[in-house]
């Protein structure tokens, strides 16, 4: 039986990495929950040769792969001094290993590493796997340009409770403010003449319920709502998430093909300025179907 979640983060020795393993540890420490760092190593199922070149001291895959673990060990460190660290260094592809290694965990962190600018997709496939296929809550980092922004959540009719839920701790943690959006679909064409409010008379009191919803999940934190009516849901969350420290949103990933989310969580992914949290909930590390 497990006895404490984890925050686990993975890491390869990338930029983009060293930022997640940053943002990892700080979300430990002010969760009191240890980090667990993982990096995966193909080299072994690849050659034989990971001992040291002979006369060259510290060299070889093996301890390259030993390196990357001290380093990511040391930003964790450095960005949240006392954290609990332990880590593993697996053998395997990160997409196949990271989703086991989250089950039954707090949340998985990963950096991200798209190639920018590529018909503006900024995450990378890696990034993309482990938010349709882990088994706990996803955040993947680019950036945190607004670190004393809000916690931005976007719900849907359902009341996306697992993104709400996220969201909560996210804000009661660091103090952040939390903004609860709401985006009321229409066909394109549609002439935005009347209050918002009229078009789903329902809408509001979604967001009111979710509202009440969070003050009772995170007593003391600020709690607001924002509801846009837009031909683009995406859009509308991605206008909500300006200058947000972290956006939360669901995912419409059903499983029936690896490694698929939802469309608003996709764009919102590829997106998004600063961090997203993708909020998955399983207990088998198999894919699932999640909120929106």
């Amino acid at each position: 039986m497990q006895e404490s979640k984890s925050v686990v983060v993975g890491y390869d020795g990338s930029a983009q990495a060293a930022q997640a393993v940053r943002w990892a540890a700080v979300q430990a420490a002010l969760r009191s929950r240890p980090l667990h760092l993982v990096h995966c190593s193909v080299w072994p199922e690849l050659t034989d040769d990971l001992g040291p070149v002979p006369g060259v001291e510290g060299s070889g895959l093996a301890r390259s792969a030993e390196v990357t673990v001290e380093e990511g060990v040391a930003h964790a460190e450095q960005a949240a001094p006392g954290v609990e660290v332990r880590t593993s260094l697996l053998i395997g592809w990160p997409r196949e290993q990271l989703p086991k290694v989250s089950v039954g965990e707090e949340l998985l962190v990963v950096g991200s590493r798209g190639i920018g600018g590529f018909l503006g997709l900024l995450v990378g496939s890696v990034s993309l796997d482990m938010a349709a296929t882990a088994a706990c809550p996803v955040a993947v980092i680019r950036s945190d340009e607004n670190p004393d922004g809000p916690v931005v959540v976007a719900i849907d009719h359902s009341g996306a409770t697992a993104a709400l839920e996220d969201a909560c701790t996210v804000a009661a943690a660091t103090g952040a403010t939390l903004v609860i959006v709401h985006v009321q679909h229409v066909p394109a064409g549609y002439r935005l003449l009347r209050d918002p409010v009229d078009v789903h008379p329902s809408a509001q009191s979604l967001l009111d319920s979710a509202v009440g919803t969070a003050r009772e999940l995170a007593p003391g934190i600020t709690v607001e709502s924002r509801l846009f009516t837009d031909t683009s849901v995406a859009r509308a969350v991605l206008t909500a998430s300006e200058g947000a420290r972290l956006t939360v949103v669901g995912t419409k990933g059903y499983g029936l093909i690896k490694g698929t989310i939802g469309s608003t969580a996709h764009a919102v992914l590829h997106h998004a300025n600063g961090p997203v949290l993708i909020s998955r909930r399983n207990t088998t590390g198999q894919d699932i179907q999640d909120e929106p």
